[in-house]
């Protein structure tokens, strides 16, 4: 028996810890901490219905009479309300909980859509070429030119018209997730885009060709993993990019309804509130909203820096 094989391998999470990535985080306490603070927000969004001491989204579970309670260190407030409560009578904490799962959940899902359509786009533009390639293109500059709020605010305001109020508050979550998604595809197409231009004059790209493997099989089992460094990147960004435009969206009313709580709609729920004296109802679901937006850029920075062959020395 050699030597070698007498040798244990190193387990996977090893190989993670020891490598450029796991050694840049460790020595990078803004990432660190960014990381720590978005995993405990991720956490308790998702456990709210454990966490959450009141359900939101249960009439029973919510009295008017208790409307606008401040938080427990301000003169006046209830105990059980740890956070107080909003203008509808529910429990501020909780609210937010379901808020923030919420908002993580629909811009997870937009930035999904976003990077299906944008990479598959960006894959056949760029391994193609030609007319397709300057058809696609231009359709992705067409919709570079329209911000992703202009457009939001068309669409949501057109279906809000077409299927009602009532229908649309029940399926605003799917609407939201489309027109988000929709809208941004052209940041990952453009990119993929110009990776894919880069690789597929690669010799390994040639060895796939004459080994007679078709361009479907190339681009997803090739050229794909190849470029997988800034799309990593774009989607860390796009997620906050995403959450901050379904806060908008909600804030003006074309997003999520009151009945189903948001960070943005619960901002938006306490605005008129602000200048009353009730300034925690919109108060605390913004810092909130700020402070997840905030880590999720700094990880998305961090991660910039060290996919970055110009920036990273090794």
């Amino acid at each position: 028996m050699s030597i070698l094989n007498t040798i244990p391998r190193p387990s996977r999470w090893s190989r993670i810890k020891e490598s450029n990535i796991g050694y840049s985080f460790r020595k990078n306490p803004v990432a660190v901490a960014s990381m720590c603070i978005f995993a405990i927000i991720a956490i308790m969004a998702l456990l709210a219905p454990v966490i959450a001491p009141f359900d939101p989204y249960d009439p029973a579970q919510i009295d008017i009479m208790n409307s606008e309670y401040p938080p427990i260190w301000i003169d006046g407030a209830v105990p059980q309300f740890l956070l107080g409560t909003d203008d509808q009578g529910r429990d501020l904490w909780s609210t937010i909980l379901y808020g923030t799962r919420l908002s993580l959940m629909i811009g997870l899902c937009a930035v999904t859509l976003q990077a299906v359509l944008g990479i598959s786009i960006g894959l056949i533009s760029g391994y193609v070429g030609g007319r397709l390639d300057s058809l696609l293109m231009r359709m992705a500059d067409i919709q570079l030119s329209f911000s992703t709020l202009m457009v939001a605010i068309i669409f949501l305001a057109v279906a809000q018209a077409m299927f009602g109020s009532e229908t649309f508050s029940q399926y605003a979550v799917y609407f939201l997730i489309a027109v988000i998604g929709v809208s941004e595809w052209p940041q990952y197409a453009r990119t993929v885009r110009a990776t894919v231009l880069a690789e597929k004059k690669k010799e390994y790209v040639d060895s796939a060709r004459v080994l007679g493997f078709g361009p479907l099989r190339i681009m997803v089992r090739h050229i794909l993993p190849n470029s997988l460094s800034p799309i990593f990147v774009i989607s860390t960004v796009q997620v906050a990019n995403a959450i901050i435009s379904e806060a908008s969206l909600s804030f003006l009313g074309l997003g999520m309804p009151p009945s189903q709580p948001s960070l943005g709609s619960l901002i938006s729920s306490g605005f008129d509130y602000i200048f009353s004296g009730s300034w925690w109802i919109t108060a605390i679901p913004g810092v909130v909203l700020v402070v997840l937006v905030l880590v999720i850029n700094l990880l998305g920075d961090w991660l910039r820096d060290v996919l970055n062959p110009k920036l990273n020395k090794g």
